[in-house]
């Protein structure tokens, strides 16, 4: 089995490999601790001012802070890192000996992908288990310090509970968990059935029921209608939840991503009835798990093409390329939900879209590359 190891990863690979995890651990360490030290400048008054606890500040909000800005700084400073280290190399002649002994390029580029495979693997078990449950302390912890005199509230409401039941509200107020000028109706076809409208509709977090107020029924039978009043109140369970009624406007909660996998696949297949417009969103953020932890491999690749080859001005020049190239990549991964939401690309299209374009950068790069 040792004999086998050593023929599989011989000195150079095991050289390059702690080179790469070194720079890349590092370097992300680096960003983190000033990704903190800005964030911590940025909310010190909300830290000061809204009774949040050491406790609170550490094991809830960076609890989830620190995870989430490390997934999503990971591609870029994986670039980075492997522009750094590799074009130190070139630079310092050790790549010219590797390329002219027996190993081919190719051969050099399997220590390469077996880190970024070990990236992959951590990134996507991050994303599909760790961040879900990080992303909820923070969301939580800034819907509570960060973003409590926003207006939560959601304005002219429609959602569709199943085939034939439609819900309408005038506005809702996730607050006080109340909707005003409630209306439900059921149809069978196209036909009207019954219609039950109330002023108000509040959420009785104890017992999981809707409490709706001042009922007025009108059960429609062909030409006949019959109008009837249920007292004061009646009690019932409905198929939704005020987090249906939340506006989530804001991009910094990030709510879908605080979601586990389960949750997401249960709230698609609501949307898909009901239609509210979220549902690219959270088919976006569904596939994205899956999807970006794959730049890996094609941000990798690009590095080492870029970094292999010795030029004059040493680190300087592909570094910022790469710079350049991270930029751009940046810009690309942003405008991808644009596309599933504006321009009509199915969301699983819209996030391979990065990976797509780079991947065939990378692979031209990977050609011309000096062998």
């Amino acid at each position: 089995m040792r004999k086998l190891t050593h023929r599989f990863l011989t000195v150079i690979d095991r050289y390059i490999i702690k080179k790469y995890l070194g720079t890349f651990l590092f370097t992300l360490g680096i960003f983190m601790v000033i990704s903190v030290v800005f964030d911590i400048s940025e909310h010190l008054d909300n830290f000061l001012g809204e009774e949040s606890t050491l406790h609170d500040i550490i094991f809830v909000y960076y609890a989830g802070f620190i995870p989430f800005y490390l997934m999503l700084l990971s591609p870029l400073i994986n670039f980075l890192a492997v522009i750094f280290f590799t074009a130190k190399m070139a630079n310092q002649t050790e790549i010219v000996p590797i390329l002219t002994s027996r190993a081919s390029f190719y051969r050099f580029l399997r220590p390469y992908a077996l880190t970024a495979t070990l990236i992959f693997v951590v990134s996507l078990f991050a994303n599909l288990y760790l961040l879900p449950y990080t992303n909820k302390l923070k969301v939580s912890f800034e819907g509570k310090h960060f973003f409590n005199n926003d207006d939560p509230s959601k304005k002219e409401v429609h959602i569709q509970l199943d085939k034939n039941t439609f819900v309408f509200m005038q506005d809702f107020e996730p607050n006080t968990k109340v909707g005003t000028q409630f209306m439900l109706e059921k149809y069978d076809g196209d036909e009207l059935k019954e219609r039950l409208t109330a002023p108000s509709i509040q959420f009785d977090t104890v017992k999981n029921t809707w409490k709706i107020i001042s009922p007025t029924r009108r059960i429609v039978n062909g030409l006949k209608e019959h109008f009837t009043s249920n007292g004061l109140m009646i009690d019932t369970v409905l198929d939704m939840r005020p987090i249906d009624f939340e506006a989530h406007d804001n991009v910094v909660s990030n709510i879908y991503g605080a979601m586990s996998l389960r949750v997401l696949n249960q709230g698609i297949e609501k949307e898909k009835i009901r239609g509210t417009g979220v549902i690219i969103d959270m088919q976006f953020e569904k596939y994205r798990r899956f999807v970006e932890p794959l730049s890996s491999f094609v941000l990798a690749c690009i590095g080492v093409a870029i970094s292999s080859r010795k030029v004059r001005g040493g680190v300087g020049l592909p570094l910022g390329i790469g710079i350049f190239i991270c930029f751009t990549y940046i810009v690309v991964n942003k405008f991808a939900l644009v596309f599933a939401i504006k321009g009509g690309f199915a969301p699983l299209i819209a996030v391979f879209i990065p990976n797509i374009i780079f991947g065939l950068l990378g692979y031209i790069l990977l050609i011309r590359a000096p062998k």
